[in-house]
């Protein structure tokens, strides 16, 4: 089977890219791996005006859009604020689908960035409905992350700047919720060390991703139970489990006390404040910690949107 994603595109996105979101921190964090018994490496993706990776997927969806046009897209919060943030430097107009749980805080910067939030739905995957039925009726564009390539070719480009490390790397650790992602780094790696282990991590109150690897079809929840909601997917897409197949080794699953703990480590060792969603490759190595032994792992630190109260019930 051959990949859907392209190494030339990933090349040609870091010109499409805005870049505040490029060339991110990567490096050791000595403590972290005194404590871990593993060599870690963090590539650190929060430092910009949206506190996450997605700048990179949006501005790579956005550059190929004509100005004064609208585009519609569901988010839990973080694709929704990269895609307000593109739109704005394009004079397009950003519709954003959120569920009526999402964090509050990511709605409100969405709002803040200029974005037309319409609350629909229990969870992401209902405002992912809402979102396609409402572009499809008005003939606006539609981002779908993860489906659409460009927005996994747009992330990729962490995949290449993680390729430029002067030392072997034994695993990536990336964090799955639609994939993109994860199949845009993986895609890199592979392509140029194909020996490096990728593995995706799930939280356990939302396995949908990580069974349908695992059984090798399409698994879907019927609900989701967990703090880590930039991951938190019922209904896999299919295109991503199949560039899966091809390109990501393993799937771990993770629970909430080991979130919460990971949390606090990056907290504590690397003065890194994450949104949960963002600590579960450091709480899979934590849970894992005689496979990941002795070994150089990257870690990809994806977002920070995290609420004044989330900071005191996790952190302190």
């Amino acid at each position: 089977m051959k990949s859907r994603l392209s190494i030339e595109n990933i090349k040609k996105a870091f010109d499409n890219i805005d870049p505040v979101f490029l060339n991110t921190p990567q490096f050791i964090c000595d403590s972290l791996s005194e404590i871990l018994n593993c060599k870690v490496i963090l590539k650190v993706e929060t430092l910009n005006p949206i506190r996450c990776f997605k700048g990179r997927s949006a501005f790579n969806y956005v550059s190929n859009l004509k100005e004064g046009s609208t585009l519609v897209c569901a988010s839990a919060g973080n694709l929704g604020q990269a895609v307000a943030y593109a739109c704005s430097k394009k004079n397009i107009k950003p519709i954003i689908f959120a569920s009526k749980n999402a964090n509050p805080l990511k709605i409100e910067r969405m709002k803040s960035l200029g974005a037309e939030v319409v609350l629909k739905g229990e969870d992401f995957d209902d405002a992912r409905i809402f979102a396609k039925k409402y572009a499809l009726k008005n003939n606006f564009d539609l981002i779908e992350d993860s489906l659409d390539i460009n927005t996994c070719e747009g992330a990729g480009t962490i995949g290449m700047e993680l390729l430029k490390l002067d030392t072997h790397l034994d695993a990536v650790l990336v964090a799955l919720g639609n994939g993109g992602l994860l199949t845009g780094v993986a895609r890199c790696i592979k392509e140029y060390s194909p020996n490096t282990e990728v593995i995706g991590v799930v939280a356990k109150g939302a396995p949908a991703m990580a069974k349908s690897f695992e059984k090798n079809c399409l698994i879907n929840s019927e609900s989701i139970d967990t703090i880590a909601d930039g991951i938190a997917i019922r209904n896999p897409i299919p295109e991503i489990l199949d560039e899966m197949k091809i390109t990501v080794d393993k799937v771990i699953q993770v629970g909430e006390k080991e979130i919460i703990d990971s949390m606090k480590l990056l907290h504590t060792n690397a003065s890194i404040v994450v949104e949960p969603s963002s600590s579960v490759c450091i709480a899979a190595i934590l849970d894992n910690k005689d496979y990941f032994k002795g070994k150089t792992v990257a870690v990809v630190i994806c977002g920070a949107n995290i609420t004044e109260e989330q900071i005191k019930e996790y952190l302190f």
